[in-house]
């Protein structure tokens, strides 16, 4: 069995962790801290029936136990559908990130992607690279999607991770997961 590496709130008892096939990552051999890496697959996201952004740069983000967080380039989002709100909140890894509603096609989800004006640098992983980029919650859109697949939201609704069929778990946000 491949072994898990240690999230900071512990980690599932090794018969809960899915080892990888063929073709599959583990969300426990993601790093901490996270790290940002290129995506060779074209992403979309959609919303009231519009495309709001659509890119061949996306970058992710992935961290141990989570699913992989997408960030897509300003200038391959529809800013005009992004209106920043007052919430924001703080990682521990890339500082403060402020949420967006996002309006396309007569519909409105509210905090529905997020943006990190201007990430942490002192650790040097990084996060700069993502800086003025933006996140969307697959739950609160229409459809985002990663090449042809259709993802699934992070479960739980507080994470903004994609779930995706090559992606093995546990995955926190589950049922029993909040320890982690």
């Amino acid at each position: 069995m491949q072994a898990a590496r240690v999230h900071a709130g512990g980690r599932p008892p090794a018969s809960r962790i899915i080892v990888p096939g063929p073709g599959q990552e583990s969300v426990w051999d993601f790093p901490r801290p996270p790290r940002v890496e290129s995506v060779a697959l074209p992403v979309r996201v959609e919303l009231g029936g519009v495309t709001i952004a659509r890119t061949t740069r996306a970058l992710r983000i992935v961290e141990t136990a989570g699913a992989p967080c997408y960030y897509l380039p300003p200038d391959d989002c529809d800013l005009g559908a992004l209106r920043r709100t007052e919430h924001w909140t703080v990682c521990e890894w890339k500082g403060a990130a402020y949420a967006y509603d996002v309006r396309a096609g007569g519909r409105t989800a509210a905090h529905g992607a997020w943006s990190y004006p201007a990430p942490l640098t002192d650790l040097g992983m990084g996060y700069e690279r993502v800086a003025g980029w933006f996140a969307f919650y697959a739950s609160r859109m229409d459809a985002c999607f990663l090449g042809d697949e259709r993802v699934r939201s992070q479960p739980g609704g507080f994470y903004g991770g994609w779930v995706t069929q090559n992606l093995t778990g546990p995955i926190k946000g589950e049922p029993g997961t909040e320890g982690w």
